[in-house]
């Protein structure tokens, strides 16, 4: 392949940018203006990637913190229950889930009556609601299992609970990263464990147009990031999530971690604010370095029909293998509640108050990932 075809980390060229994704949206997930970017890189090189002639260095820490994570996985390896691995072809269904609960997730009920479970929904029989949201299925199967993944593997640190509405309408607004949305999975248990409330989250239209991963999606909550269907949620009194970066945050290359990309045209104030419920600001750190992009394939991405093609240490390479998810060290901060029922009459529909709520919260969210950043030990520590 051509050297003008792959973007390197250290290639700051928009290619990766709407230009792939077509037309930009109005809805919450594709809105705002372009904010100016950071004035700094943060405190430390880890906490926005450095400085250019530093790069290499940076690479080269990545590296060593990745031989060491590799070394305590291969020797995890070796406690892994082999005899239900191979019993996976008899029953599949229930091995797996038996096998899952060896290696940690707590499950509801016993794994045969859970298989069962599972069995009888795959027959039709359930409710959901107009969104396809099935609150059920999403507390049984899903849950637990994001739960494991965000306890153990991830060993996400939780800051700000407090913050985050017990009862009544909010929009959670975060950051976005990591090549896939793990991100958003993660952050949906973590609100459900510390509140006990279903988050419904605003995907882009190509998760609904992925088969078998839109139907997921709306099982668990997802719905469309658009405006109307972003005020209806909230209008019902319902927690809703945003990822105002889109596609852009989630295919950042390593060289540009934990700097926030546009915010769009602020769908997601406007959406706040005609509904008159607070904005909670929320920084994730950890989900950029689950997958670290090195360099891109813009021309294979085109030919696939994706935003990105991605290029990771271990991804082509390993194959499936290099999908499996870095374990680095999460935290997930909650900040305090932006009001928006004071916001002067006809606020949502006035561009000047739109755009600076909206840097408002930007500015918010990119200072707290740099502290964050400040306080985490290592990227796998």
């Amino acid at each position: 392949m051509a050297e003008a075809d792959v973007i390197w980390m250290d290639d700051h060229r928009d290619d990766h940018d709407h230009d792939q994704n077509g037309p930009e949206r109005d809805g919450p997930e594709h809105d705002g203006p372009e904010p100016d970017g950071p004035e700094h890189d943060g405190a430390e090189h880890d906490a926005a990637g450095g400085q250019d002639q530093d790069q290499p260095t940076e690479f080269a820490r990545l590296l060593t913190e990745l031989v060491g994570a590799g070394q305590k996985f291969l020797a995890g390896l070796r406690e892994l229950p082999l005899a239900e691995v191979r019993g996976v072809a008899d029953d599949p269904l229930r091995e797996v889930l038996g096998l899952a609960s060896r290696l940690g997730v707590e499950w509801s009920g016993p794994t045969d009556e859970l298989a069962d479970y599972v069995r009888r929904r795959m027959s039709g029989a359930y409710a959901v609601d107009e969104f396809g949201f099935d609150p059920e299925f999403t507390t049984t199967i899903v849950l637990p299992a994001l739960r494991q993944l965000a306890r153990t593997w991830f060993r996400v640190e939780v800051q700000g609970a407090e913050n985050i509405p017990v009862d009544g309408a909010a929009l959670l607004v975060s950051n976005h990263a990591g090549g896939l949305p793990i991100d958003a999975l993660v952050l949906q248990s973590v609100i459900y464990d510390e509140v006990e409330r279903h988050s419904r989250t605003l995907g882009a239209d190509l998760v609904f147009g992925t088969p078998y991963a839109g139907d997921f999606a709306r099982k668990i909550g997802v719905t469309l990031a658009c405006q109307e269907d972003a005020e209806r949620l909230l209008g019902r009194g319902e927690l809703v999530s945003v990822f105002p970066e889109g596609f852009k945050g989630l295919g950042k290359l390593y060289s540009e971690r934990y700097k926030l990309q546009r915010f769009g045209r602020g769908g997601f104030v406007s959406a706040a604010a005609r509904a008159g419920v607070p904005i909670v600001p929320i920084s994730i750190i950890g989900s950029e370095e689950i997958y670290p992009q090195i360099a891109q394939f813009p021309t294979l991405a085109r030919i696939l029909g994706v935003p990105y093609f991605p290029v990771t240490p271990l991804f082509p390479l390993l194959g499936v293998l290099g999908m499996i998810p870095l374990p680095s060290k999460w935290i997930i901060r909650f900040g305090e509640q932006i009001a928006t029922d004071e916001l002067p009459a006809g606020a949502a529909d006035d561009p000047m108050v739109v755009f600076s709520v909206t840097d408002q919260v930007r500015e918010t969210i990119q200072q707290s990932l740099y502290e964050l950043l400040n306080q985490r030990r290592g990227i796998f520590g």
